[in-house]
């Protein structure tokens, strides 16, 4: 098995799909629209706790229904249910520039990355994947797999 598909890492491909020609009109088209990221959280002050203050995301709004972050233009949703269904594998990945710079960062934040056996990851926690993406894992408090990727 391929690491990166067991934990849900998708790579850029060096090949381009053509894209077939649509006869519908833009406004329904999703590939034109902006795409709303989802992840669940049990206890949202907890989630505000980290997504705000330990991640630095800006928060836009709260109800009972969820927090509403805005990361870099797109919208995260961190939606209150009563279990979270935690996926064993990546939900939610930002792609950094200098992964270096951003796990230090994350963990001088107190945030623990994780560690897989069988992936070999460098003393950050930093797998390099067979393509050269450089990837690295950690949770939120709800148990969710986030990850930052350097491609």
């Amino acid at each position: 098995m391929v690491p990166g598909r067991i934990l849900g890492l998708v790579m850029p491909s060096s090949r381009t799909v053509p894209r077939k020609r649509s006869r519908l009109p833009a406004e329904r088209r999703l590939g034109t629209r902006k795409i709303i990221a989802f992840v669940a959280t049990t206890d949202p002050r907890r989630a505000k706790a980290f997504y705000r203050d330990t991640l630095r995301l800006h928060l836009v709004s709260a109800d009972s229904f969820a927090l509403v972050f805005d990361v870099a233009g797109t919208m995260l949703r961190v939606t209150t249910v009563q279990e979270v269904a935690t996926a064993p594998y990546t939900v939610l990945g930002w792609q950094v520039p200098n992964i270096a710079v951003i796990v230090k960062s994350l963990q001088s934040a107190g945030v623990t990355l994780e560690r897989y056996r069988g992936i070999p990851q460098d003393s950050l926690g930093i797998w390099t994947s067979p393509s050269g993406a450089k990837v690295a894992w950690f949770k939120d408090p709800d148990g969710n797999t986030l990850s930052v990727t350097q491609f």
